[in-house]
């Protein structure tokens, strides 16, 4: 398969349309792109590779086990991440560990507690889904969401999240297109979809 056909094994939860989609606080600009653009962005399980590692940063292994990590006083853009655990065979990874991690919308860390922290376990389906916000830039980087996948007896992949459309984008020097999310806009709320490929020994 090309890189940019659809994956075979599994199906999007959103489909390819034109947005108009306008998130200040990161530095994302997405008005008038097409959402296709970014879905062919993301690795398919299907005789491609694992995906792509990158740095780590600053993680608590401690983090909290949960599936939103929102909070009152937090200010943001709310954002759906969601996707699917799947090996280089497209079959599911059920029980795999995923840490995630982030900047708030002033692109502050919580480096002393668990604030835009936490770690949660794919279901039998290899899914997983965070509610969160869309994390702001500083120097140096673009928008993006830290993130270890560790399945069972394996190897752990540290990798991060990237948004198609941000202006620091090109600035970058860690940017991958390849772990560009699929974003788009569900019912005024920001979904953004990715799929972690892993080759198992």
């Amino acid at each position: 398969m090309r890189r940019g056909e659809p994956g075979r094994c599994f199906n999007a939860t959103v489909t390819a349309a034109r947005a108009r989609l306008v998130v200040f606080a990161a530095g994302l600009v997405l008005a008038g792109a097409t959402i296709a653009t970014a879905q062919a962005s993301t690795p398919h399980c299907d005789g491609f590779p694992q995906t792509p590692g990158q740095i780590g940063g600053v993680h608590f292994r401690a983090s909290p086990l949960r599936h939103d990590v929102v909070y009152p006083a937090l200010v943001g853009t709310r954002l759906t991440l969601e996707g699917l655990v799947v090996t280089t065979g497209c079959k599911p990874v059920p029980k795999a560990r995923i840490d995630f991690w982030q900047a708030d919308a002033q692109g502050h860390y919580d480096d002393t507690g668990f604030r835009l922290r936490s770690h949660q376990f794919t279901d039998a389906q290899g899914r997983y889904r965070l509610e969160t916000i869309v994390p702001g830039p500083y120097p140096g980087r673009t928008p993006h969401v830290h993130v270890k996948v560790h399945a069972p007896g394996q190897p752990t992949l540290t990798t991060e999240l990237y948004f198609p459309g941000a202006s620091y984008n090109s600035r970058d020097p860690y940017f991958d297109r390849r772990l560009l999310v699929r974003l788009s806009e569900v019912k005024k709320r920001f979904v953004a979809r990715f799929d972690f490929v892993l080759r198992l020994r």
